[in-house]
């Protein structure tokens, strides 16, 4: 009997292993290779041929192989699995090395996930983990039987960890994190899956926010046959131009003033929540009605407690207002950058952020001093530019741009970021307009990823401080006006969270079993239903619906507001 290799697994499972491996000698193979499977420590020193990596490489080695035990504690179980690391040897020899993790389980469902990174990359994620947003009810994806890999995109950023951008000076690494990892890391996973278990994947994913949500969007563009289907999360995707923004928005928290502290930061967000938390049709702590914030909302005139939250004659009076240097550099983080010269990616600018009722910083711990790490930290932009940490320091967006303006566009570790115009940059111009070229995928046109099956699923939060909610829309419009509406409509859906910041918030935290609406839809030819997201940390269990862009969830009037069920999507 010939067993599809889509059966093939399941058959195995079933019979004694001298059976399974006659059975595979009798079955043929997708691959080219010899088609017998490997235990977990027969992979242990094994090389990846450079010419079976689809761009330049000097191979990849197999450092360790190592069975991992069965554990965690329900619902986030997993099985037995095997632990792959690898280097991927550079053409460079001054390059670093792609260092990448495979978590292969013993009981394998035929697919394989991709996990993207975040910031400077310069770690493997966590491949045991969640997707991002991911639902806190069911198993991660190693515990549902995906093979999760993941690399540090090129780089190690222990080599330096107060300059995570320092590895750009090597045009290698590079190319290797604007991009090029990607396919070299997928198509060396791809050997060793299929030396493992003695079949590739029948499925592939992609699962990314952030710098993890551009690589997700890369893989589609440029290599649109590697994978099935992609879970773009708060997607970075126009990475120079977004640093740009940065620069923008750092040079003018950095005039005399214009910081505002924690406590600033909480009046701008009580004032903004006061005035914008209803729009949606009920008070309940969250913005859901964005875009009518942004129309109507403005920190000059607004009140809190019944008082003007801007200080008595702009000066700058005390921690529950804000002065006219704090609200001028806040409106500048809501309005957009536009580029004064061409750059060849195409891109005239980038847009605002919500920062209306954004949180971007506040007194707290846990949680909270994540979204403040991501948003405006704790210390003004200065020169010489201090540390942006998690446990304090200058806005990520000055420290990210001062990176970048140091080790990308420059090259020079001493270099003044605070001296560079991103609107006027002189004589760096041809150099960021080169970068541009490299960092910002946005590719509109998907039909080659289409056209063969492929799918996306895509999100943003609406109160995310980092990378501008309005930017995806953006792209999501693009991506209809090059392919028309219906034919998107066909498989890429885009979904706002009302609410969640990058990565983290305590207002609504997002929880969204993407993958497996994901998988149904690839797999099964099921279009997403209804989709419901869940908060973790907010009000822990509340959930909301899922809205494709630009509806969202209004309150029917009754009901219990912390249901999904009370709110329905509403077109704005």
């Amino acid at each position: 009997m010939i067993v599809p290799a889509s059966r093939r697994r399941l058959v195995l499972a079933a019979v004694p292993a001298a059976c399974a491996l006659l059975m595979l000698s009798a079955c043929g193979s997708s691959s080219d290779d010899d088609d017998q499977p490997m235990a977990c420590a027969e992979l242990a020193g094994m090389t990846v041929p450079a010419a079976r990596i689809g761009l330049p490489t000097s191979g990849a080695t197999v450092t360790s192989a190592t069975v991992e035990a069965a554990g965690g504690t329900a619902p986030k179980t997993f099985g037995e699995y095997c632990k792959v690391m690898a280097e991927i040897a550079p053409v460079d020899p001054a390059a670093p090395k792609i260092l990448m993790q495979l978590n292969l389980p013993a009981t394998w469902n035929g697919k394989a996930l991709m996990l993207g990174g975040g910031g400077y990359n310069g770690t493997i994620p966590n491949v045991a983990g969640n997707v991002p947003a991911g639902p806190a009810d069911r198993p991660n994806p190693i515990g549902l039987g995906y093979a999760v890999f993941a690399s540090d995109s090129g780089h190690q950023a222990a080599t330096d960890p107060a300059n995570p951008g320092v590895f750009a000076l090597n045009q290698e690494a590079l190319r290797n994190f604007s991009f090029e990892a990607l396919k070299k890391t997928r198509d060396a996973a791809m050997y060793l899956i299929d030396k493992r278990y003695g079949d590739g994947p029948r499925r592939s994913y992609f699962a990314g926010g952030s710098t993890g949500g551009r690589e997700a969007l890369a893989v589609t563009q440029k290599w649109p046959a590697d994978f099935d289907g992609a879970i773009v999360l708060y997607p970075a995707y126009a990475a120079a131009s977004l640093d740009l923004q940065f620069g923008r928005i750092t040079r003018a928290l950095a005039q005399p003033g214009a910081y505002p502290n924690l406590a600033k930061r909480q009046a701008l967000f009580d004032s903004a929540v006061a005035a914008c938390d209803g729009l949606d049709g009920v008070a309940d702590g969250v913005i859901s009605h964005q875009a009518a914030c942004n129309a109507s909302y403005d920190p000059a005139t607004a009140l809190l407690n019944g008082q003007p939250l801007r200080c008595p004659g702009g000066a700058d009076t005390g921690d529950s207002c804000l002065s006219d240097a704090q609200i001028t550099a806040m409106k500048v983080i809501d309005t957009p950058i536009v580029f004064g010269y061409p750059v060849a990616s195409g891109e005239t600018g980038y847009p605002g952020f919500n920062t209306w009722g954004t949180d971007f910083g506040r007194p707290g711990t846990g949680v909270q001093q994540t979204v403040t790490y991501l948003g405006l930290n704790t210390l003004q932009p200065t020169t010489p530019m201090p540390p942006y940490l998690p446990t304090g320091g200058v806005p990520y967006h000055s420290g990210f741009w001062s990176q970048w303006a140091k080790y990308f566009v420059t090259r020079d570790p001493g270099f003044d970021a605070l001296t560079l115009d991103p609107q006027n940059p002189g004589p760096w111009q041809a150099r960021i307009s080169e970068l541009t070229g490299l960092q910002d995928i946005n590719q509109a046109d998907l039909s080659a990823f289409e056209s063969r099956g492929g799918k996306i699923l895509m999100a943003h939060g609406t109160s995310d401080q980092l990378v501008s909610t309005r930017a995806t829309q953006a792209y999501y419009a693009r991506v209809q006006a090059a392919m028309g509406a219906a034919r998107t409509a066909g498989f890429l859906r885009y979904y706002e969270i009302p609410g969640y910041g990058h990565a983290a918030s305590t207002v609504f935290n997002a929880a969204w079993d993407s993958l497996t609406a994901l998988d149904n839809w690839v797999e099964q030819g099921i279009a997403p239903p209804a989709q419901t997201v869940a908060d973790t940390v907010g009000v822990p269990g509340r959930t909301r619906p899922l809205c494709d862009w630009p509806a969202y969830p209004r309150y029917r009037g009754s009901g219990d507001v912390n249901a999904a069920a009370s709110f329905v999507c509403t077109a704005p």
